[in-house]
């Protein structure tokens, strides 16, 4: 006998998900279709029409530079890029590049204002903690039931997914570095009479750039782990090849295409690395 009847969780959740179908079925049709086409574009359109040996040695003459004319990188990114066009995963390449560069960038772009807020406000910081917590802990496939239930199937949805998923580091940290800027040097900036937002552009935040492209970092590669996951629901790319590797059990082809992500992660990562090591260093 139970003495509380059971809670009608999952029957508010749905009435909750309809209602909001129905009620922002416009804007949800208007950035699957209008959105969804220029992701479209992007992967299989502007990046594909870039010349293969091209993309490479544009990559690798980043890499040599950023990694402060280091020879590792560079030759770790252009043997890693050609191995990939070697296995004919190019297009899969580009759509999944497309996918963790817009869930990146939106990621980015809700998250850094929202560390901002936070970092202003105890109360909002009270509210956003528990936010970011469940946002943090709850499994990755979660996310995917609101973004079928939103945009249907497609790269859209496996942004949304993925923005979701990524957006919580860059809030944090973006809130802990604005937080570990030296008191003193507010103190000053208050005494030379600036204006907040002069104080937030021109004092803070430079002191917090390097703890923001930690988080930054981190946005990127939680957006890039949801690749495989973002496949389910029909994003192309990489992943895409993983789950067809995996359902027919083709071992290699699902190797390949899990080391070509591998290959893509490390890329990244060490990009946004050393881009961050050189920003503290100018700092």
């Amino acid at each position: 006998m139970k003495i509380i009847p059971k809670l009608p969780v999952a029957e508010w959740v749905s009435a909750a998900t309809e209602w909001t179908t129905d009620t922002f079925e416009f804007l949800f049709d208007f950035i699957k279709e209008d959105f969804g086409r220029f992701i479209e574009f992007f992967a299989e359109g502007l990046l594909m029409e870039i010349p293969i040996w091209l993309f490479i040695v544009v990559i690798g003459l980043i890499a040599f530079f950023i990694s402060g004319k280091r020879i590792g990188l560079t030759a770790f990114s252009v043997i890693g890029l050609w191995f990939i066009q070697n296995q004919e995963l190019w297009p899969e390449l580009m759509n999944t590049f497309t996918l963790v560069v817009f869930a990146s960038l939106i990621s980015v772009i809700i998250g850094v204002p929202f560390g901002i807020w936070m970092a202003k406000s105890k109360v909002v910081q009270s509210i956003l903690t528990p936010i970011l917590d469940f946002m943090q802990t709850m499994p990755a496939f979660v996310y995917l039931i609101p973004a079928v239930a939103f945009f249907s199937i497609g790269m859209v949805p496996g942004v949304f997914a993925s923005v979701i998923f990524a957006t919580p580091p860059t809030v944090r940290f973006t809130n802990l570095g604005i937080r570990q800027v030296s008191h003193e040097l507010i103190e000053a900036s208050d005494a030379f009479g600036t204006t907040g937002m002069q104080k937030l552009f021109k004092v803070q935040l430079p002191m917090a750039k390097k703890t923001i492209m930690a988080g930054i970092n981190q946005t990127v590669m939680l957006a890039l782990s949801m690749v495989v996951i973002a496949s389910m629901i029909g994003a192309k790319g990489l992943g895409q090849t993983v789950i067809t590797g995996l359902q027919r059990a083709e071992v290699g082809t699902g190797f390949v295409a899990g080391l070509g992500i591998v290959i893509l992660a490390i890329i990244i990562d060490r990009f946004t690395q050393n881009l961050n090591t050189q920003r503290g260093d100018q700092a």
